[in-house]
């Protein structure tokens, strides 16, 4: 490739599918001869911008009464989501689950990607959220996530406490508005072609492989 292939990902970090698509992508990356021209741009999302962080409830109760289904079917749709994550090496604990609100969880990654660590940042906050049961909502907590990736603790506190990134939260959800995007992961090579959903392996081989003929 003669110049940098640019994909933009859409994400939020209480999405299991998104969890599942960004293993899937990086394997698929991996594999790809021109990964080292590749840049992934990790965009914020929220599936729910209004959740009010409950630890008091499960995942499963939040589940039932978001999608208005009854609890075993709840427990059901969790099941079969780890069925299908498992060959892929995912882990979901859902017992241990917070349900929490992820703006400053998307906070954290938008500081982390001006250090060069994006995608750091989202692999530990979905262990932390899915696999942990980690509060992604505390800030306590995301400075401590934060040095688990190299990341300044008093710099990111300050970051946090001061209201940092929120510009950048807000207007990459409002660009997945413009583009369309009602459901995530969803992925955007060179704004040539997209991908929505936690695909196949092949599939993104295939697409990042269509990308750079495009070139």
């Amino acid at each position: 490739m003669k110049q940098k292939l640019t994909v933009e990902i859409w994400s939020d970090i209480a999405c299991p599918f998104c969890y599942l698509g960004k293993r899937r992508f990086e394997t698929a990356l991996a594999g790809f001869a021109g990964r080292d021209n590749v840049e992934v741009v990790w965009k914020s999302y929220q599936l729910n911008p209004y959740l009010k962080t409950d630890p008091s409830i499960s995942i499963f109760d939040y589940l039932a009464r978001a999608k208005r289904i009854d609890l075993e079917t709840a427990r059901q749709l969790n099941a079969h989501v780890s069925a299908m994550a498992a060959p892929d090496g995912i882990v979901y604990d859902w017992d241990s689950v917070i349900v929490a609100n992820t703006f400053d969880a998307q906070r954290l990654i938008q500081f982390a990607a001006t250090h060069g660590k994006g995608a750091e940042a989202e692999e530990r906050l979905f262990v932390a959220y899915f696999t942990e049961g980690r509060n992604v909502a505390d800030r306590a907590t995301l400075v401590e996530l934060g040095r688990d990736i190299g990341l300044d603790a008093r710099e990111l506190e300050q970051a946090l406490e001061s209201g940092a990134f929120r510009e950048e939260v807000t207007a990459d959800i409002e660009e997945a508005r413009q583009l369309g995007i009602s459901g995530v992961p969803f992925f955007v090579f060179d704004r040539r072609f997209a991908v929505s959903g936690a695909q196949p392996v092949a599939l993104f081989a295939d697409v990042l492989e269509r990308a750079r003929q495009a070139e």
